[in-house]
């Protein structure tokens, strides 16, 4: 069960890490982003930019809550990643060839290979680690942290210590 238990951690980890890491990079030029998302002309011209920030900003959020495995976290990502699968179908399906925008407008994948294909295959081997994080929860019985449960063990700790000196 140990090695489980390590996968386990390791698929949470590495999927925050892919979330914070490409979310991190679109917030960085959301203007180029929303060059991209204009792209599959499914979002009207006027919520561009606020799409183009906020998608963003839900990915870090996802990730950072899933590296430390707080409720709500897994729930987020899964939706994102659905959404991500459904748009890149929607842009398979009317023959786009273009840069899915997944990692900013920089992504090396993009360059070499500028389709929409093999983005798929990978939102959906994510979508693969996150059906197994659900799985592996509901076995164990793992129950993660609400923000409050961590915030307050902060505190509590920060407060013994400066009770202690």
């Amino acid at each position: 069960m140990k090695t489980m238990d390590w996968l386990y951690r390791l698929c949470r980890w590495a999927l925050g890490s892919i979330f914070i890491y490409a979310g991190g990079i679109k917030l960085l030029e959301p203007k180029n982003f929303a060059v991209l998302i204009n792209a599959y002309g499914i979002v009207p011209e006027g919520l561009l930019i606020p799409v183009a920030i906020v998608l963003p900003f839900l990915e870090v959020i996802a990730g950072i809550g899933l590296l430390f495995d707080i409720r709500g976290s897994l729930g987020l990502m899964t939706g994102l990643l659905v959404i991500f699968v459904v748009v890149l179908g929607y842009g398979i399906w009317l023959g786009l060839n273009m840069d899915c925008g997944c990692f900013g407008p920089e992504d090396p994948e993009a360059m070499a290979f500028h389709g929409l294909r093999l983005s798929l295959f990978r939102d959906l081997a994510m979508m693969v680690g996150v059906i197994f994080i659900y799985g592996w929860r509901r076995y164990r019985a793992i129950w993660p942290s609400s923000v409050m449960v961590i915030k307050n063990q902060l505190f509590r700790k920060r407060r013994k210590k400066d009770a202690y000196g």
